[in-house]
């Protein structure tokens, strides 16, 4: 291949070659690392630092918290721990207090028969659904940075909950419970319930501690729709027996779900017709309204709250009508009005239910997470993490001691508190103002619920759910690897369990990003005549290449894991094989023969180094040294030149004398050893590729 000026050999390292730049760009004298931070101000401040006494450090450290015990120090604490100091001040209460207590109140009205529904889920009595929809709320209104987030009972919670409760708990085979037994059994499963949420408040708070809030990054979007979408599935199936009237045993653990459908149809012959027909009726009524909320979300002042007016439908004709005494149709009962007495979770259960709190941890911060980063994205401000994990930890703690279950932010209340019109957190309050209305005093008003209704409540908060598998082509199209995890993820939840499903969905997207750093490849750059950019040569046959000069770049990290793709590479474009003698000759169809004499590495891809990568960079410049090629290394980031001076294959600082490196940010190229000097004196720095010294190089051809 010709030059791109007119390519010709160097005669001798030292000579200087005459070719201009594309860019006509005045040459500048190299800089090595060393010489860079000099300038720069880099190295003189590191040796202040190393020049201090230790207990200067110590001093240091010391005096962070000192500083923070300040007045002002501790009034930033205070105003990141209770955000309510920061934004109640700046509060527009005559443009945002209506919404807020419209969209509470609204949001309030829903917390109450879901609320009751959910604790069914969660296989304790209704009346602890009403505790779990206003404390939990109540202490994120202080702790929470999610403006627009709606907490309190989660479907996918109580699910995951209920399947541990039932497991710790089991119902005794005999059935047929007395009052007194049932209370009892009632009260263990409360009490595990509780544990649970104790527990799982319990490793939040530990991971604020360790501000471990950015691994809500590690569930990825398409694992946590596919889990919510295969749990939706679970709960859909685990009501069919309160749908259809039928006293099934739950079932739990891996196949529940294909158990569950298996029991039902053996006793559909049992099914109960005044129990089918108010579920009919109320899934009727249900599902319409959703939609038309939906549709009119735009025209309607506030939405309907379909579940209160089924509620109080069912109810009164429940009790004019006399279903419970004449078709035996379940009804909520008594919910026994004030307070729960406040009372510590039996902490000998921790051990036996912890691993069932690490997943109910881990989808309550993913869910509440997404969703407060998703409002905060679209209502332009900012949410803490790590805080997060404090509100939610807090909350599910200091709940638990009110037998309160798991509880997370909701999909359904939040996206109804935003259409209603909420601003702030100040919405919770209004929410919980109508939890505890009907804790105080409308509760003996619920008596005669029919607990269908509030199978169908569980059943139509699901529709969100269900249509997220609406996106699967579109996700089809933008990447076949996240539609991977999607279905991975789903099938796992649905075939297996909820909480088997996250692990799988988490190890398989971590699999895959793994994968993609194995399957990256090293390509061969050359240069768009009249431009500075540099494109891989397999791209176009036009782009030029200085004979005898081959430029590569490596896009990924070098660890142990991609180390032998990174040999394999090298060797295929420099013929450094076994059995090979001559390098590989380089360059399009028709150009001239000539083998490698230089190869320039673009590093700017390569994020990190670990031990095992930085041996492999000093056994390939090893090996070049050997086949007569000069190797130089560019746009070498610091990490990488930590990893390639802490080599164990010499004194830690000391430089490997057989490769160039160009280790300056932005633009520079260092001899780092007297032998490797005069390969890298005139490097040209330039373009896409900023230190590879192309030009230049040619002096080595």
């Amino acid at each position: 291949m010709s030059g791109l000026l007119g390519a010709r050999t160097c005669s001798s390292p030292g000579e200087v070659s005459d070719i201009k730049s594309p860019l006509g760009t005045k040459l500048r004298e190299p800089l090595t690392e060393a010489r860079f931070q000099q300038l720069f101000g880099g190295t003189e401040q590191e040796q202040e630092l190393l020049a201090e006494p230790r207990w200067s450090g110590l001093c240091r450290l010391w005096k962070r918290p000192a500083r923070a015990c300040s007045g002002p120090g501790v009034w930033r604490l205070l105003q990141a721990r209770l955000p309510p100091l920061r934004w109640l001040p700046h509060y527009r209460w005559r443009t945002w207090l209506l919404g807020d207590a419209v969209a509470g109140v609204t949001v309030g009205i829903v917390h109450v028969p879901q609320g009751m529904a959910f604790a069914l889920l969660t296989s304790v009595p209704p009346v602890f659904g009403l505790y779990t929809s206003f404390f939990p709320v109540l202490i994120y209104t202080l702790l929470g940075t999610g403006r627009h987030l709606s907490t309190g009972t989660f479907a996918i919670l109580s699910l995951m909950t209920g399947s541990a409760v039932e497991r710790l708990v089991p119902e005794p085979l005999a059935g047929n419970l007395s009052e007194i037994e049932r209370e009892q059994l009632d009260a263990q499963r409360v009490g595990a319930a509780a544990a649970l949420a104790f527990g799982s408040g319990a490793l939040m708070l530990g991971m604020f501690v360790l501000q471990l809030g950015v691994l809500s990054t590690f569930l990825s979007e398409p694992v946590v729709k596919a889990l919510t979408s295969g749990a939706a599935l679970h709960v859909l199936v685990s009501q069919l027996p309160s749908l259809l009237g039928l006293p099934l045993p739950r079932q739990i653990g891996c196949f529940a779900l294909f158990k569950t459908l298996a029991a039902v149809l053996t006793a559909l012959p049992r099914s109960s017709p005044a129990e089918l027909t108010i579920s009919a009726l109320s899934l009727a009524l249900l599902i319409p309204v959703k939609e038309l909320n939906v549709r009119f979300r735009d025209r309607l002042p506030t939405p309907i709250p379909g579940e209160i007016v089924m509620v109080l439908l069912a109810s009164v004709l429940c009790f004019t009508s006399s279903l419970d005494t004449r078709y035996n149709v379940q009804i909520v009962g008594l919910l026994p009005g004030g307070f729960p007495q406040p009372l510590l979770p039996n902490l000998a259960d921790l051990p036996r239910i912890l691993d069932d709190t690490l997943p109910i941890a881990l989808v309550t911060f993913a869910v509440s997470a997404s969703l407060a980063s998703i409002y905060a994205d679209k209502y332009s401000y900012t949410i803490d993490s790590n805080q997060e994990l404090l509100a939610h930890g807090a909350s599910n703690l200091i709940s638990s001691l009110f037998s309160c279950f798991p509880n997370s932010a909701t999909l359904a209340t939040t996206s109804l508190l935003v259409d209603a019109g909420g601003n702030t957190q100040l919405a919770g309050l209004f929410s919980c103002i109508v939890v505890l209305s009907v804790m105080l005093w409308l509760g003996p008003f619920f008596y005669y619920l029919p607990k269908a209704v509030l199978a169908c409540i569980n059943i139509s908060s699901m529709r969100q759910m269900f249509f997220q598998m609406q996106e699967l082509p579109q996700l089809w199209r933008i990447s076949r690897i996240d539609f991977a995890v999607w279905m991975v993820t789903w099938v796992a939840a649905v075939t297996l369990s909820v909480d088997l499903g996250l692990a799988v969905g988490v190890i398989f997207s971590m699999m895959t990003v793994v994968c993609r750093t194995q399957r990256v490849q090293c390509v061969a750059l050359g240069l768009a005549k009249g431009t500075e950019l540099y494109r891989p040569l397999k791209e176009s046959h036009k782009l030029l290449q200085v004979p005898g000069l081959c430029i590569l770049s490596f896009p990924t990290p070098l660890y142990f894991g991609t180390r032998g793709q990174f040999r394999r590479n090298l060797e295929w474009h420099l013929g450094l094989g076994r059995g090979k003698e001559t390098p590989k000759i380089h360059g399009p169809p028709g150009a001239v023969a000539e083998p490698v004499r230089v190869v320039v590495l673009d590093c700017s891809g390569v994020t990190f180094a670990d031990a095992a990568g930085a041996k492999e960079v000093v056994q390939l410049a090893s090996r070049c040294q050997d086949a007569g090629i000069h190797l130089l290394l560019a746009q070498c980031n610091g990490e990488s030149l930590t990893a390639r001076d802490t080599d164990p294959g010499r004194t830690p600082g000391q430089s490997d004398p057989r490769a160039a490196v160009c280790e300056c940010p932005g633009c520079s190229c260092s001899c780092p050893g007297e032998t490797g000097a005069h390969w890298s004196k005139d490097l040209y720095s330039m373009g896409l590729i900023q230190s590879l010294g192309v030009w230049k190089a040619q002096q080595y051809v």
